[in-house]
């Protein structure tokens, strides 16, 4: 063969090797950049939800009920923080005593106990224009005993028992106008109302829960076990339900006497509010605080007049 093609031969299979080795580099090059690039936006992506199936409901961990109190939204004005605040160490303070917010049925046996939502309304418009401030029972006692604050003209707004009315007419009403409310729940009551997240709403909103035992029995006549059934028990079980204080007690139809007032003592409450006409005072037993009755039917008025009349009485018996 020729020499001239034999070297042109072994010069074509040179540049043949040549292209094969740059084509071998670049894919591997190519190959590089592109996994570099892959892991250089791997941190930008956002995490991808996982596929999994949940995991089964008997599996899961039980999130526990919370044992320390629930305090009021930091929004929520407090007493020291309104006009007029000032130490209240011996100022007798309006309790008033509220059952059913909402419209009576026509069999209702107890009228009295209704008030209906606009009569509410009312009277929470009327009280405020007269000065008035709602704080909580814990807010008078703190005043009273712990050098707290109260507003110049202090109320309280107690509910007995435990309605729907409760939240679905009072706590707007009352949360419209900044104020807080006290709740005397009868624990048989928690379904009536909704159920435990019911009465959170109240908490979240400001309001005090307080204790009506588990039934509302005439504790009078009760013996030494039911008794503390009652009264030690109802605290208990709220403050497992609802995770909240519960540091006074109220008297079913005011019915107490010595050993009852003992038992409320020994169950760890601070007082007890009763159905006595009158304006709580710190002069009196903690545990047989008066309250003024707001009953079906008053206009706004007649409202003001009893806690004027009841404030009077009170301080013709006392001259």
């Amino acid at each position: 063969m020729d020499q001239a093609v034999l070297r042109e031969r072994r010069a074509a299979r040179k540049r043949q090797v040549r292209r094969r080795r740059q084509v071998g580099l670049g894919g591997v090059l190519v190959v590089l950049l592109g996994l570099g690039a892959v892991l250089a936006s791997a941190g930008d992506d956002p995490p991808r939800r996982s596929t999994a199936s949940p995991m089964p409901p008997a599996t899961r961990t039980a999130v526990p009920v919370a044992k320390a109190p629930i305090h009021p939204p930091a929004a929520l004005t407090r007493p020291a923080a309104l006009p007029g605040s000032h130490r209240a160490a011996h100022e007798a303070v309006p309790i008033l005593m509220y059952h059913v917010i909402g419209t009576r049925g026509t069999l209702t046996t107890n009228p009295g106990l209704w008030v209906a939502a606009a009569d509410f309304a009312a009277q929470v418009q009327a009280l405020r224009h007269a000065g008035f401030h709602a704080v909580t029972l814990q807010d008078v006692w703190d005043a009273w005993h712990r050098k707290g604050k109260l507003p110049s003209k202090p109320i309280v707004l107690s509910f007995d028992d435990g309605y729907l009315g409760h939240v679905r007419d009072a706590m707007p009403t009352l949360a419209a106008a900044g104020w807080p409310g006290v709740l005397n729940l009868k624990v048989d009551s928690l379904a009536d109302m909704g159920g435990r997240k019911a009465v959170r709403r109240l908490i979240a909103a400001g309001w005090e829960i307080d204790a009506h035992t588990i039934s509302h029995p005439d504790l009078t006549t009760l013996g030494a076990q039911r008794l503390h059934e009652e009264v030690a028990g109802s605290r208990s079980r709220l403050r497992r339900l609802l995770g909240v204080a519960v540091s006074f007690f109220c008297y079913p139809s005011g019915r107490y006497d010595a050993t009852v007032i003992a038992a409320v003592k020994a169950a760890g409450y601070l007082g007890a509010t009763t159905t006595r006409t009158g304006w709580a005072s710190p002069a009196g037993s903690p545990f047989e605080l008066s309250r003024v009755r707001v009953d079906g039917g008053m206009s706004p008025d007649d409202v003001l007049k009893r806690v004027h009349d009841a404030r009077t009485a009170v301080q013709a018996a006392a001259t």
